[in-house]
């Protein structure tokens, strides 16, 4: 079994190589079953010192230069070999207890794609309980958040990867193309809850209360506008870090 790390990384100088590290880390789970490991980083046209950061943690480093989150990490799966890909964010940590839990579901030949649930890192009160939220819906709709997401790289291909009609929430319709693979195929969706995945919650600190609050309006209410403009979706494209 090959496993193919990919870390889509736009402007993280400050997040990435402790991320790589945590990322190196937790890739025991699989190296200590006979695995083979694939660490890929694709830039995002960072202007910044991300791809020298990636180069030296021993990365495969290839380019995108259309500031996109679904063309990042499309562009990091078309180099990928693995069996598998292993999405992870930039400002996402995951640990062994987590990556063994992916290796079992991944043995264990019933499962196509999955997901973990989430807990951000030193956040107030209302972010948690959003997220405790967001948790409650993704085990229960299998919706897989995109801070970590595994799939069979066969399956990935054939659905075409992300879309590319997406800036914003392109996880969620790459979830529900997925899911109707694994109906068909009677395999499972896994979101996995054991070893919730930490992620940054810097947003909540570089965004005011009312934009953070017109974001979550926007998702709610106008979802097709928000993900589908770079400019809606300004909180994963402004470059605030």
């Amino acid at each position: 079994m090959k496993i193919s790390l990919i870390v889509p990384a736009f402007n993280e100088e400050k997040l990435l190589g402790a991320s790589l590290a945590e990322i190196k880390a937790a890739a025991a789970a699989f190296t200590r079953r006979g695995w083979r490991l694939q660490l890929i980083v694709c830039d995002n046209n960072s202007t910044d010192r991300t791809a020298d950061i990636a180069r030296a943690a021993g990365a495969e480093v290839v380019f995108e230069p259309v500031n996109q989150i679904a063309r990042a990490r499309n562009t990091g799966a078309s180099a990928a070999t693995g069996d598998w890909l292993v999405f992870v964010d930039a400002d996402t940590h995951p640990s062994e207890g987590l990556f063994d839990d992916v290796a079992e579901a991944m043995a264990s030949g019933r499962c196509l794609a999955g997901g973990a649930t989430i807990r951000l890192d030193e956040a107030p009160l209302g972010p948690r309980l959003v997220t405790h939220l967001w948790n409650w819906i993704s085990r229960c709709k299998k919706m897989m958040a995109g801070s970590f997401i595994f799939v069979r790289t066969a399956e990935f291909r054939e659905t075409g990867g992300f879309s590319l009609e997406y800036y914003a929430g392109e996880e969620l319709e790459l979830s529900q193309r997925l899911k109707k693979i694994a109906r068909d195929r009677q395999l499972k969706i896994t979101i996995l809850h054991r070893h919730p995945i930490k992620t940054s919650a810097r947003k909540v600190k570089l965004y005011t209360p009312r934009e953070m609050g017109g974001i979550l309006f926007g998702f709610i209410f106008n979802h097709r506008k928000l993900t589908g403009s770079r400019e809606a979706a300004y909180m994963w494209y402004d470059g605030r870090r």
